[in-house]
C-alpha cells in the first residue's frame, strides 16, 4: 500500500482515533503461535504507541517478530459501527519512567482526579516501560453507519439488493 493511501485511510479515521484509546494488538508469540491482546494505545500522527512493562510477553515476542496488526473498534450498533484495521512494524524500546504517551492516552478517558491518581500510581509501579511504536504499513478504515464497507461485503450487497450494514435502519 502507498504512504499516501494509508495516510488518507488514517486521516478519514481522526473522529475514531480521536474517541478512544483501546483497541487489540495481533502479533506471533515467541512460541511461533498467534496472540491477540486488548491494548491502549497513543496516536502521534505518525505512529502507534503502546507502553507495557519491559518484561511483558509482547514486548519480548516483538523485538524477535516486529510484524503486527492493531484494531480499533467502536461502536454499538451496525450503524454505528467504525472500524480501523492497521498492519505495521513494531519498534520496541526500553524507556525509563512512564511512557509519555502511555499517561496521554489515560488523559483522554478520565477526569482530572481520577488522572492525577492514574499518574502517580503508574510513576510507582514502573521504572522503566517498554514503549512499542507501531509504524503503519497498511490501513483501512471502516464507518458502515457512512456506507464505507469492505469492497467484498459491498459488493455481495449490490448483487444482493440488500444494505452491506444488514439492514437500513428503517430508511430504506
Amino acid at each position: 500500500m502507498e504512504q499516501r493511501d494509508i495516510d488518507t485511510e488514517l486521516a478519514d479515521a481522526t473522529e475514531l482515533l480521536d474517541a478512544t484509546s483501546s483497541g487489540h494488538l495481533a502479533y506471533t508469540a515467541k512460541d511461533g503461535t498467534p496472540r491477540v491482546v486488548p491494548v491502549g494505545y497513543f496516536w502521534t500522527g505518525e505512529v502507534f504507541v503502546i507502553a507495557t512493562a519491559p518484561t511483558a510477553p509482547k514486548a519480548t515476542a516483538l523485538v524477535a517478530r516486529p510484524d503486527v496488526a492493531l484494531a480499533i473498534d467502536a461502536g454499538g450498533t451496525p450503524q454505528e459501527t467504525r472500524s480501523l484495521s492497521v498492519r505495521g512494524r513494531a519498534d520496541v524500546r526500553v524507556v525509563d519512567g512512564v511512557a509519555e504517551e502511555y499517561l496521554a492516552a489515560a488523559r483522554k478517558s478520565m477526569d482530572a482526579a481520577a488522572y492525577a491518581q492514574f499518574e502517580q500510581s503508574c510513576r510507582a509501579m514502573y521504572p522503566q516501560m517498554a514503549r512499542i511504536a507501531v509504524t503503519p504499513t497498511w490501513a483501512r478504515y471502516f464507518d458502515f453507519g457512512a456506507g464505507r464497507f469492505p469492497k467484498f461485503l459491498a459488493e455481495l450487497a449490490e448483487r444482493s439488493g440488500q444494505s452491506a450494514a444488514g439492514h437500513d435502519g428503517g430508511q430504506g
